[in-house]
C-alpha cells in the first residue's frame, strides 16, 4: 500500500517522531513522510508514534491507497529529499 503521514507535533516530542517516521517512510517535506509500506510494517509505525505523542496536543495524520502508488507527483519549488538518500529498510 502506499502512505502519506503527515504530523504536527509539539517541539519536544518532534526529533522522536522524526527518527521514528524515517525508518518506515521518506521524507518529502519537514514534517510529510511518503512511501510504500506493508499493513503490518504501518501499524508497527503507528504503535510507535503512538507511544510518543500525547494524543492531547499532537497528531499525525495518515492516507492510504490501498490500489497501488499515486499516478503523478508534482513538486513546485526545492525538492526537500534526494531520492538518492532514501533510507529503506
Amino acid at each position: 500500500m502506499f502512505v502519506i503521514m503527515a504530523y504536527d507535533v509539539n517541539a519536544r516530542r518532534v526529533a522522536k517522531v522524526l527518527k521514528v517516521s524515517r525508518r518506515y517512510l521518506v521524507r518529502v517535506q519537514n514534517s510529510v513522510f511518503e512511501g510504500e509500506i506493508t499493513p503490518g510494517r504501518l501499524e508497527a509505525l503507528k504503535h510507535e508514534l503512538n507511544a510518543i505523542i500525547h494524543s492531547d496536543e499532537d497528531s499525525v495524520l495518515f492516507y492510504v491507497w490501498n490500489a497501488g502508488k499515486y499516478s503523478s507527483r508534482e513538486t513546485l519549488g526545492a525538492e526537500q529529499v534526494s531520492w538518492d538518500e532514501i533510507n529503506l529498510v
